[in-house]
């Protein structure tokens, strides 16, 4: 006999096989699933749910596995765990969803992709986690602060440990928690295409709340977002979809129109449109990346936004062009990072990085930083941006750099930002944001300037 499953249920177990299993990326694996199938607007937003809900509380429900479970997680077979990892969300996670649907759906998926036993198993397991829903047994925060907190919030114990050690516990409590929202969904306004009113005016005409966004005038959260490229507003280019502290980076960087900018690391786009769009379509924007099929993202984005002046070319960032040196006016390094800024949007990066990581990414930054500052123009504009909150990525590779290279120097940037983003380091050239404290993605944005010879 055939089983019937819930075939949103039964994609979103694929998605996470996909990325637990095999390695693939949330975002990329999501997307393919739900452009290869039909489903609704409702669904969709199921299915994007338990993905990214089930990532985010992975370590926490492995935890609850392990305590309520006879079998231990090594021993179980990859699409049991990730039915049992969905099933746990669902129970304790989401408020709307009926104990008796969330067991009885694990269930029958645990029989068609497993056995009786499975099925049995998965079901029990279930049900004494949604007995005790109410005292989960967490451990003791007074014993082990690091481990209460990592299980508590499903983060990786050396990331608590670190985060502890250079914050303390209020502030990295804090982080972890922001790192569990679910990001807002905010646009930037197209404005060579459509007014900003215009636009509100189009959505909410379409049936979607939109409020304004937190800092930058070009900002648009719209609260009630469905299948972007399904909406007409996105087709016709009059938005694109952008955090405000990447918008951040573009504002920093200042560009005039009739300038020639260099972004060296510009996938998928969002940051070189942006400068596009500043300069008023007048100038020339060079968009590189070393990932051909990323380079895609970067055309189609041009296209959609109208924006002829970006000229986009494969090249590796780390690699000297000797046809640019001393060509650029501004030059924008938007560098490989950890991520650690961006947990609430990707929270697969928990369990895809660890503690080895940073130094290798450290190494790239530095060799791609140094390589870019050799387009610069005398008197012309370098800005470093990543999108992690380490230090070591961020202020510590800045100011490293500078005491390497006396033709550069930070810049006060104080009157590029938002008058309530003015932080104290902001003076200095840099500023440090986090979701946390300023209810955007973490990012770190530097300005420096070559000294005129």
């Amino acid at each position: 006999m055939r089983i019937k499953v819930d075939k949103p249920r039964e994609t979103a177990l694929k998605i996470l096989y996909d990325i637990n299993e095999k390695g693939a990326y949330s975002n990329i694996s999501l997307n393919k699933y739900l452009n290869g199938f039909e489903f609704e607007s409702v669904d969709r937003a199921f299915i994007t749910d338990i993905v990214y809900g089930t990532l985010k509380w992975k370590y926490t429900i492995d935890y609850l596995i392990e305590k309520f479970s006879s079998i231990k997680i090594k021993k179980l077979s990859p699409w049991i765990l990730n039915i049992l990892r969905m099933g746990i969300y669902q129970i304790i996670y989401m408020d709307r969803i009926p104990v008796s649907a969330a067991c009885n759906e694990s269930v029958k998926l645990a029989t068609k992709y497993g056995h009786a036993a499975s099925s049995k198993y998965v079901n029990a397991v279930l049900r004494n986690i949604a007995r005790s829903k109410e005292n989960l047994p967490y451990p003791d925060k007074n014993k082990d602060t690091a481990h209460y907190l990592s299980i508590k919030y499903s983060h990786p114990l050396w990331m608590v440990k670190d985060w502890l050690l250079r914050f303390g516990e209020e502030f990295t409590e804090g982080l972890l928690k922001a790192n569990n929202d679910v990001a807002r969904f905010t646009v930037r306004v197209n404005d060579l295409k459509i007014s900003k009113e215009e636009l509100i005016d189009m959505l909410t005409g379409d049936g979607f709340e939109v409020e304004n966004g937190k800092y930058l005038d070009e900002a648009l959260i719209i609260k009630n977002p469905s299948a972007v490229q399904k909406m007409g507003a996105f087709a016709k280019g009059y938005f694109q979809v952008q955090d405000e502290s990447s918008m951040l980076v573009a504002k920093v960087l200042d560009p005039k129109p009739g300038e020639t900018v260099l972004d060296v690391c510009s996938a998928p786009g969002g940051k070189s449109t942006h400068i596009a769009q500043i300069m008023k379509n007048r100038g020339t924007v060079i968009s590189r990346d070393i990932h051909e099929h990323k380079i895609k993202l970067i055309e189609q984005a041009k296209e959609r936004l109208g924006l002829e002046i970006i000229k986009i070319e494969v090249f590796d960032a780390a690699v000297l062009d000797s046809n640019l040196v001393g060509k650029i006016d501004r030059v924008l390094v938007d560098a490989p990072c950890t991520g650690f800024g961006i947990i609430r949007r990707k929270p697969d990066i928990k369990w895809s990085r660890n503690l080895e990581d940073k130094a290798e990414i450290v190494s790239l930054q530095e060799k791609i930083l140094s390589t870019a500052s050799e387009y610069v123009k005398d008197g012309g504009v370098l800005v470093y941006s990543t999108c992690t909150i380490e230090p070591e990525e961020n202020e510590k590779a800045v100011e490293k750099f500078v005491s390497g290279n006396k033709d550069f120097y930070l810049e006060d940037i104080t009157d590029l930002l938002p008058e309530s983003l003015r932080k104290e380091s902001a003076s200095k050239g840099y500023i440090q944001l986090y979701p946390n404290i300023d209810g955007i993605d973490g990012f770190f944005i530097a300005r420096m300037r070559k000294r005129s010879r």
